[in-house]
């Protein structure tokens, strides 16, 4: 004859089946927005992770002085955190606010050759702001300094 289970062993049986359901709902969830889900990473954690090729994630910082170059309709430039650089190739129209020395966060993949392709770029909206993830990527590089009243411009 089956052994009745105590109220304390249904309770723990409830709570077991629940908790997994929850899991198997976070996990497809996340799993369904993995294409969604951008990473962000300065020049120098690009350097220093082993990122695979076709990886999708943003790179930001700001545009290397003299390192812009067009190539037909690809623009080719350095994008750097002062400490590290990252060759960018775009083929599109560039935002107006694009320039050298101004922040910029660009999307897309690292090819084989370590050279980011960008699908997206978007630069600076004004002359006190830069990207919220480009100052982090700075900050944890070691490389950022800003000027008196730039902090809070930079965090908006």
């Amino acid at each position: 004859m089956a052994r009745m289970k105590t109220r304390k062993q249904q309770r723990m049986m409830i709570v077991t089946i629940g908790m997994t359901m929850l899991a198997v709902a976070v996990g497809l969830t996340l799993f369904a927005l993995e294409d969604g889900i951008n990473v962000f990473y300065g020049p120098t954690e690009v350097a220093e992770k082993a990122i695979e090729p076709g990886t999708k994630f943003r790179l930001g910082g700001l545009v290397e002085e003299g390192s812009v170059e067009q190539e037909g309709a690809t623009t080719v430039f350095r994008v750097t955190d002062l400490n590290q650089s990252v060759q960018v190739a775009y083929t599109g129209i560039l935002p107006d606010l694009f320039r050298e020395g101004q922040g910029v966060v660009t999307q897309g993949t690292l090819d084989a050759d370590g050279t980011f392709q960008a699908d997206e770029v978007l630069a600076k909206h004004d002359e006190n702001y830069l990207p919220p993830e480009a100052v982090e990527a700075m900050k944890r590089a070691g490389t950022w300094k800003h000027a008196e009243g730039e902090e809070g411009a930079a965090a908006q």
